[in-house]
C-alpha cells in the first residue's frame, strides 16, 4: 500500500532512531489508557456524594490527580521519543535532497523553480516532522482511547453506551465522506497552488527593482496575480464544498450528551433511579473524550494525506537523474566552440533553440544579442551544459561536451552572471569559491585586477568582511566585479558572461575588469546593452530561437536587419532625459 511504503521510506531515513518512533507509540497508547482511569475515580466521587458518604472523597480525588499526572508524564516521554526520531528524519531528508541537487545539471532549477524547490525541501520535510512527532503517537492513543471508552461505556450502562455511540457513528460516516479520494485530489491541488504562488512570488520579489525603475504595478506580473486568483478560487470552492458536511459533523460529534438526555427522557422517564442519574452524569462527563478523539482522527487523516503528498514531492526531486558523464574526459585540442544543428525545448512543445549551428574560433569574443525570449541565454547555458539539448551537439576543441566530465568542463569555463550571487561569507571566501586551494596573495591579485580596490577599502574588515551581516552589503555592480574577480582567480580558457545594468562608475570599472579577464580567452557574451558588444569579433543575432544574422557591429548595422533596428532603438533610449 502507498501509505505503508511512505512510512517505510520515513523509517529508512530515521535509521536506528526508528525504534524511538515505535517506543513513542507504546508510550502514547499507555498514556491514553491511563488517562481513562481518573474518570473511574470521578464516578466514585459522584457516587459517594449522592450517597452522602465523604470518607473517601479526598482519596479518590488524589488518585484521579495521580493517574492524570502519570498519563501526562508518559505522554511527554512518548513525545520526546517521537520528536528525536522526527527531527532525524526531517534532517536526513533535507541532507539527501540537497546532496542530490548538487549532482543535477545547473540548469534544472530553471525548470523546477527556486521557490518550488525551497518549499519542497523546507516544508515537505517539515510536514514529515509534524506527522512523525505528533500525529503518529496521537494516532496510537486515538486507537486505544475508543477501545477503553467502549469498555467503560458498556460496563456502567450498556443502553446509555449504545445511545452515546449513535452520534459517533453518524459523525464518523460524515467524516469518511470528507476524507476520501476526492480529499486527496483537493490536497494535491492545494499544494500545487501553494507551489505556484511560491514560485511566482520569488520572481516578483526579484523583479521589484524593475517595477520601481519603470513605474510598473503589481498587475504587470500577470503570472503572480493569476496564481493568487487561482488559489483564491480554489479556497472558496473547497470551503463551500465542505460547508454542509462540516456543519453536520460538528453538530453530531458535539451532540452526544443530547442523545443521552433524550434517551433518558424517552425510555426511562418513569424509572429514573439514583444509579441511572449517576451513570448519566458520568457519561456526560466522559463522552467529550469521544469528540476529541474523532477530531484527532479527522486531522490525522488530513495530515496523512499531506505527508503522502509531501513524500511524492520529495521523490519528484530525488527521481531527477543527473546527466550522463564519461568515466574519463577527452581533452580538447583547443578552446574553439562548434555548435551543430542544436535544438532544445523547455516544455516539449515550442523550441527555445531551433536547429542552430555556429562556430566560435578559439580566443575570440562573440556576443549573443536579440529581443527577450530569443534564446540567447538558453544557448549560452547549453554551451556550459547547464542542461542537455534535445538534438544536435556542442564541441569544445573538437570534443563533444558530453565526453568531458562535469568537473573538467567546469575547469574550462568561467561564468560572470548578470545577477551575481554572493553567499553569506567573507569577500575572501566568496572569491575563493572558484579555486578553493588559492592562496591569499592570489585572491588579492584577482581582486585588484577586477577593480575591486574601492570595495575592499570601504568595508570595515577589508576582504575579511562577511557579506550580509551588520548591514554590510554591496551593490549589483560591485557584486559583478567580485564575480569577475572570482572568474579571474579561476582563469578558465572559456568565459561565459552576461552584462548587466549598473551605475556609470561601476559600469566603467566592470568593463575595465572584464577586458582584463577576457584577454586570451574564448568569450561568449550575452548582451543586454548593445554598447558592450560593439568591439566583439562576431555578433550572433537571435530571434525565436534561430540565428537571424551574424557579423561584426559595422556589417550588421549596415545590413538593416533586426540588429540595425535594435541599435537604432538603443541609441534613442540613451538620449532620453528626465
Amino acid at each position: 500500500m502507498k501509505k505503508d511504503s511512505n512510512f517505510k521510506k520515513l523509517m529508512e531515513y530515521a535509521g536506528n532512531h526508528k525504534y524511538l518512533t515505535y517506543t513513542s507509540w507504546i508510550l502514547s497508547a499507555l498514556s491514553a489508557a491511563v488517562a481513562l482511569i481518573p474518570f473511574i475515580y470521578i464516578w466514585e466521587i459522584v457516587n459517594n456524594v449522592i450517597k452522602n458518604d465523604t470518607s473517601k472523597l479526598i482519596h479518590y480525588g488524589w488518585m484521579a490527580v495521580m493517574f492524570a499526572v502519570v498519563s501526562l508524564l508518559v505522554y511527554i516521554g512518548g513525545l520526546m521519543c517521537s520528536h528525536l526520531s522526527a527531527f532525524r528524519v526531517a534532517t536526513n531528508i533535507r541532507i539527501k535532497a540537497i546532496h542530490h541537487i548538487t549532482t543535477l545539471p545547473l540548469g534544472f532549477m530553471d525548470k523546477f523553480g527556486s521557490g518550488k524547490m525551497r518549499k519542497i525541501i523546507n516544508e515537505s520535510s517539515g510536514a514529515t516532522e509534524t506527522y512523525l512527532a505528533h500525529q503518529l503517537p496521537d494516532k496510537a492513543g486515538a486507537i486505544v482511547t475508543p477501545i477503553g471508552l467502549l469498555l467503560l461505556l458498556f460496563f456502567f450502562d450498556w443502553k446509555l453506551g449504545l445511545l452515546s455511540l449513535i452520534p459517533v457513528v453518524i459523525a464518523f460516516a460524515i467524516m469518511t465522506t470528507m476524507s476520501g479520494k476526492n480529499m486527496q485530489v483537493k490536497m494535491k491541488e492545494y499544494q500545487n497552488a501553494l507551489d505556484d504562488m511560491s514560485n511566482e512570488a520569488v520572481e516578483y520579489i526579484r523583479g521589484i527593482p524593475v517595477v520601481k525603475t519603470f513605474g510598473q504595478t503589481v498587475f504587470s506580473f500577470k503570472k503572480f496575480k493569476a496564481t493568487i486568483d487561482r488559489y483564491s478560487e480554489w479556497a472558496i470552492s473547497y470551503t463551500k464544498d465542505l460547508r454542509l458536511p462540516m456543519t453536520f459533523y460538528t453538530t453530531a460529534i458535539n451532540a452526544v450528551f443530547a442523545f443521552l438526555i433524550a434517551g433518558i427522557i424517552i425510555f426511562c422517564h418513569n424509572n429514573i433511579t439514583d444509579t441511572l442519574l449517576l451513570d448519566l452524569m458520568f457519561y456526560i462527563i466522559i463522552t467529550p473524550i469521544i469528540t476529541v478523539t474523532l477530531n484527532k482522527l479527522m486531522f490525522m487523516n488530513e495530515n496523512e494525506m499531506i505527508v503522502n503528498d509531501a513524500m511524492e514531492r520529495i521523490d519528484s526531486v530525488l527521481n531527477l537523474q543527473p546527466m550522463s558523464e564519461p568515466n574519463k574526459s577527452d581533452v580538447p585540442k583547443d578552446y574553439s566552440i562548434t555548435i551543430n544543428n542544436l535544438t532544445y525545448s523547455y516544455d516539449g512543445q515550442k523550441n527555445a533553440i531551433n536547429k542552430v549551428s555556429l562556430t566560435i574560433p578559439s580566443k575570440q569574443t562573440v556576443a549573443f544579442v536579440g529581443p527577450s525570449g530569443s534564446g540567447k541565454s538558453t544557448l549560452a547555458s547549453l554551451i556550459s551544459r547547464f542542461f542537455d539539448s534535445d538534438s544536435g551537439n556542442i564541441l569544445i576543441g573538437g570534443v563533444d561536451i558530453k565526453s568531458i566530465k562535469k568537473n573538467d568542463l567546469m575547469n574550462y569555463i568561467s561564468f560572470v552572471f548578470q545577477n551575481s550571487q554572493l553567499i553569506k561569507a567573507s569577500i575572501y571566501d566568496n572569491v575563493r569559491l572558484s579555486k578553493p586551494n588559492a592562496s591569499r596573495e592570489e585572491v588579492i591579485d584577482a581582486l585588484n585586477k577586477a577593480q575591486c580596490g574601492d570595495i575592499i577599502e570601504k568595508l570595515p574588515d577589508g576582504m575579511d568582511t562577511i557579506i550580509g551581516t551588520k548591514g554590510t552589503y554591496v551593490s549589483g555592480g560591485e557584486a559583478q566585479r567580485l564575480s569577475i574577480a572570482r572568474a579571474m582567480l579561476k582563469n578558465a580558457p572559456i568565459l561565459d558572461e552576461a552584462t548587466a545594468f549598473a551605475d556609470p562608475d561601476n559600469e566603467t570599472k566592470v568593463q575595465e575588469a572584464f577586458s582584463r579577464l577576457s584577454k586570451g580567452k574564448t568569450v561568449v557574451m550575452i548582451a543586454h546593452r548593445l554598447s558592450s558588444v560593439t568591439n566583439a569579433d562576431r555578433i550572433f543575432v537571435l530571434k525565436d530561437g534561430e540565428i537571424e544574422g551574424s557579423g561584426t557591429h559595422e556589417s550588421l548595422e549596415k545590413a538593416n536587419g533586426l540588429y540595425a533596428h535594435m541599435w537604432e532603438k538603443y541609441n534613442q533610449s540613451v538620449c532620453w532625459k528626465v
